[in-house]
């Protein structure tokens, strides 16, 4: 659900952080190897799409580290040079994946889903709660039959909620997920996001309130 970019080419690392933010993930960017593990340090990502060539810590001592500290976060490696060596000296740093550049974006957010799924527990492409049905891999979303034209963060709230099978999922836990690291926690983002949900989704309501401790379905 939530993805780190450490790209120092500012223009490629936004249109890479809007494209997964459009595919349904919640993405922040970092320009720089330092920076890098600092928010690595900071948030659970499930994935970090890894420049090898940073400045200041390069890509590859980023690697090391997360590696060294056990972390469940998943390594995409990309790098200019897609020659078998780079490939092979990159995986056995630690990268899951790696991506030469240029890339075709398509293939990207297909990597980024796949590693994503092999860090979470195994949850089934097809999530089914109360007449609701979610298809997890072609990311669409219905009750009863009918589709309910989720946006893309309405989708993953959605989900959350659904692999919580009935247990109460609080409002940190979402805007940890299911948000970046730039969104106020004070804003309401979670309140009105689960507004729009519940009207999408319809009567008879699904989504309960449990007072002080979060949502539930």
């Amino acid at each position: 659900m939530r993805v780190l970019v450490a790209e120092d080419e500012e223009v490629l690392a936004e249109l890479v952080a809007t494209g997964l933010r459009r595919a349904g993930f919640a993405v922040d960017t970092v320009y720089s190897g330092d920076a890098a593990l600092a928010y690595l340090g900071l948030h659970d990502y499930d994935v970090v799409v890894l420049d090898r060539d940073l400045p200041r810590v390069h890509g590859d001592d980023v690697a090391r580290e997360l590696v060294s500290s056990s972390s469940r976060t998943r390594i995409l490696m990309l790098t200019a040079s897609a020659s078998m060596e780079d490939r092979v000296e990159g995986l056995d740093l630690g990268a899951d994946d790696y991506l030469g550049k240029p890339f075709e974006f398509p293939e990207l957010v297909s990597r980024v889903r796949a590693l994503r799924r092999r860090r979470a527990r195994t949850v089934p492409p097809l999530l089914e709660r109360h007449g609701v049905r979610l298809d997890t891999v072609r990311r669409t979303a219905e009750r009863d039959g009918r589709d309910l034209d989720l946006s893309p963060k309405e989708f993953s709230v959605l989900q959350i909620l659904l692999e919580a099978d009935g247990a109460t999922v609080s409002a940190e836990e979402l805007l940890e997920r299911a948000w970046d690291a730039h969104t106020d926690p004070f804003t309401g983002a979670v309140r009105v996001c689960m507004s729009k949900l519940r009207g999408k989704l319809g009567e008879p309501a699904l989504i309960r309130t449990v007072q002080g401790v979060g949502y539930a379905l």
